[in-house]
């Protein structure tokens, strides 16, 4: 079982934040679109180009759905796979601290630069990452236990943090 899983949309720090996480609790990270890429050869861009959304996200949920029953340490996800019904039911019937970490858009296009490799931001980043967040935010606010600002806050402050929360917890 994870030891904390962390959501939210693209540009909140979800990796980074999970790296500096797993050195606090001293244990494994596993960034599920890092395992995405080993698991199938491509940047998850090519997968979205040359496969489509959908046999992308078939991908995506057989991993995090591994990640989430076998994972020992911090589980980073994708924004996107809360979306999965049975992703967002196992979240929801869990023991495991799941923070939603939080992120203005001014906060979040520069971190994530709105670039190709986000396929879902290609064309009008910025009105794309309001509409996700119009439809996410709702699911994200649901299935967490903690909500964390990251705005103006180096990733090991926020890993701080949800640290100190789940140990208060744990």
């Amino acid at each position: 079982m994870p030891k904390a899983v962390l959501i939210g949309p693209p540009g909140a720090g979800k990796s980074s934040v999970g790296r500096q996480l797993a050195k606090i609790l001293q244990c494994e990270i596993l960034d599920t679109d890092l395992e995405i890429e080993k698991l199938s050869g491509k940047k998850i861009s090519e997968i979205f180009t040359e496969d489509g959304e959908p046999a992308f996200r078939a991908i995506e949920k057989g991993v995090v759905l591994g990640a989430l029953n076998s994972a020992s340490g911090v589980v980073a996800l994708g924004g996107g796979s809360v979306l999965d019904s049975d992703v967002a039911e196992h979240l929801r019937n869990s023991k495991v601290p799941v923070a939603y970490l939080e992120v203005s858009i001014s906060q979040a296009a520069p971190r994530v630069g709105f670039n190709k490799e986000r396929p879902l931001l290609a064309l009008n980043p910025r009105q794309q990452w309001m509409a996700l967040m119009e439809k996410r935010r709702p699911l994200y606010e649901s299935l967490a236990t903690m909500k964390i600002a990251t705005d103006n806050r180096k990733p090991a402050e926020v890993a701080q943090e949800i640290a100190d929360s789940i140990g208060a917890a744990l």
